[in-house]
């Protein structure tokens, strides 16, 4: 008998029809004699909805109250599959975030688990139940319901397979894989059979949409090995684990885009100790990721400091930094929504020169201007204008020959 977790995106409960569908998935591995616990998000749709509400009733909606509006999706898809799993005979208990206890920060619309109670699921799998529970959602040590950030299911998912040493982690999705980029961009795109974990965070990070950043991080702290599947059909997928050496093949494993980008430029800045401190410990105060950073070249004992945030952080951001800007006596404050960022992402790159010469001549062929540079070991991101996303991809993609099979 193994432990599986099992995870369902928006789109594979997107209505009764496809809950069914899930609930067969879930027997079929009940049948094979497995304990199974079921992971699922909101409807597909719902929890933009939910947002759209909260906005409407407040320009700047109370952070606990929009944590406990938006965490209802959950509530309805867990229900719904457990009614569904009971009326045909399998014994089914759906659970929420605070009931299952997903301790978290306080941090709402972006919490952290900071450890699972799996006392409730333990005594619910020994009597054979499959334990249905919501994701995307916690509760902090005040009791108030928090929500982990936009596809915060899949670190629910990943959580509690650690938490339970779970034989396996199936994340199911409307893809049937990771693929070398966008197949709706790119239609050489090519379904990797197995990826590291250093490679999917990388591209989770940069913009693929596949698994969010953070459960990642998680399998790989724990060692979880992750499935990602496709709910509507039983063909592919793609093992997120390990390195071997199977993946030092490859120079470059895949190509990503993120059009959630927006750049924003403090000019004229004092360039002394100090000045990067204040700009940057008032973004994390509110829990604004910044991305990419740029300091220009001092002169005059003045400097230029341009750094990349979420779409969605945008209008927060740019507040606070007018604010910071006037403290340290900076000239002006440009933003420009207008970008996104392309990156190329491969483990092989860590021990092969040549590799961003070879992306920024391909850019450049194509008139692509790049506006800031990021490298890791084995990644290259460029901010570059949104109206060239799609073509830097394609490019991109036929330059480093990923529609080819690796030898």
């Amino acid at each position: 008998m193994a432990l599986v977790v099992q995870k369902f995106g928006g789109t594979s409960v997107a209505d009764i029809d496809k809950i069914k569908n899930v609930a067969a998935k879930v027997i079929r591995e009940k049948k094979a004699g497995n304990e199974v616990v079921v992971v699922l998000s909101a409807m597909s749709g719902e929890t933009d909805k939910l947002i759209a509400l909260a906005q409407k009733a407040a320009d700047s909606p109370d952070a606990r109250e929009y944590d406990a509006l938006i965490s209802t999706g959950e509530q309805i898809t867990v229900t719904l599959l457990a009614i569904i799993l009971n009326s045909m005979g399998y014994r089914a208990k759906s659970f929420l975030g605070f009931q299952v206890k997903f301790w978290t920060d306080t941090a709402h619309k972006k919490a952290r688990i900071l450890a699972v109670d799996t006392e409730v699921i333990k005594k619910e799998l020994s009597m054979g139940t499959v334990v249905v529970v919501a994701g995307f959602q916690g509760v902090d040590k005040e009791n108030n319901i928090t929500t982990l950030g936009r596809g915060g299911s899949d670190t629910s998912a990943v959580a509690l397979a650690a938490v339970l040493n779970a034989d396996q982690c199936d994340i199911y999705t409307d893809v049937d894989g990771v693929y070398t980029t966008d197949p709706n961009i790119c239609s050489k795109a090519r379904r990797l059979d197995k990826i590291s974990y250093d490679e999917m965070l990388e591209m989770a990070m940069t913009g693929a949409k596949v698994l969010q950043p953070r459960s990642v991080e998680m399998a790989k702290k724990y060692n979880v090995p992750v499935y990602v599947k496709s709910t509507f059909s039983d063909e592919g997928g793609t093992l997120v684990t390990k390195e071997d050496m199977d993946m030092e093949r490859e120079i470059v494993s895949g190509i990503t885009y993120d059009r959630d980008q927006a750049k924003i430029t403090v000019t004229h800045v004092p360039d002394k100790p100090g000045i990067a401190a204040m700009l940057f410990t008032p973004l994390s105060q509110h829990n604004i990721i910044v991305d990419m950073i740029i300091q220009n070249a001092s002169l005059e004992g003045f400097t230029d400091v341009t750094f990349t945030v979420s779409k969605k952080d945008l209008k927060d951001a740019q507040k606070i930094i007018q604010e910071t800007a006037k403290t340290i006596d900076a000239k002006n404050v440009e933003v420009d929504d207008q970008v996104s960022k392309v990156s190329i992402i491969g483990v092989g790159m860590a021990s092969h020169a040549g590799v961003a010469a070879k992306m920024f001549s391909a850019l450049s062929a194509e008139g692509i201007n790049i506006m800031m540079i990021s490298t890791s070991e084995i990644k290259i991101s460029c901010v570059i204008q949104r109206k060239y996303t799609e073509l830097a991809v394609m490019v991109l993609h036929d330059t480093f020959g990923l529609e080819k099979k690796s030898s």
